[in-house]
């Protein structure tokens, strides 16, 4: 066990785990955000995916050693009331049918507006192709990621 200081949603958290317990489980189980998800495990849906100093990064094969002294960003921390264009956009077309990809999703979108606010039909495509929506909402998805990026100028 370490006791670790995580940075995570502007907020510092003092954690007491093993090293190598992925940074998926230490949200959930240790800190209670639970809005990060499990799909896989094996970092191959998205599900889990969270920004590690604004990168999206699949967060449940991560050892929580690897992720100290960087900013660490969950679905609750895109805003504390849903008002960041993307959960606007998300919950304006209803993109969700299921919903338990979302947050990954919304994570994956919400990275790629902030370093490329103009994205083309291929920066979409590329930058959620590693995010699995078992309910096949990608063309809601794709419209949404257009709105929030409108949303965003």
């Amino acid at each position: 066990m370490a006791n670790l200081s995580l940075k995570i949603n502007g907020k510092t958290y003092n954690t007491d785990v093993d090293p190598n317990t992925p940074l998926l489980w230490v949200l959930r189980d240790h800190i209670g955000l639970v809005g990060t998800k499990y799909g896989c495990g094996i970092a191959q849906c998205g599900a889990c995916t969270v920004h590690l100093n604004g990168s999206a990064t699949r967060s449940c094969i991560l050892p929580i050693s690897a992720v100290t002294g960087m900013e660490i960003t969950t679905v609750e921390g895109l805003s504390e009331n849903g008002t960041h264009p993307v959960q606007q956009a998300w919950d304006e077309l209803d993109v969700p049918q299921c919903g338990y990809c979302q947050a990954g999703q919304m994570m994956s979108a919400s990275a790629l507006l902030a370093s490329n606010p103009k994205p083309t039909d291929k920066d979409i495509s590329a930058a959620m192709s590693g995010n699995i929506c078992r309910c096949g909402t990608y063309h809601r998805i794709e419209k949404a990621v257009k709105l929030a990026a409108e949303k965003m100028k």
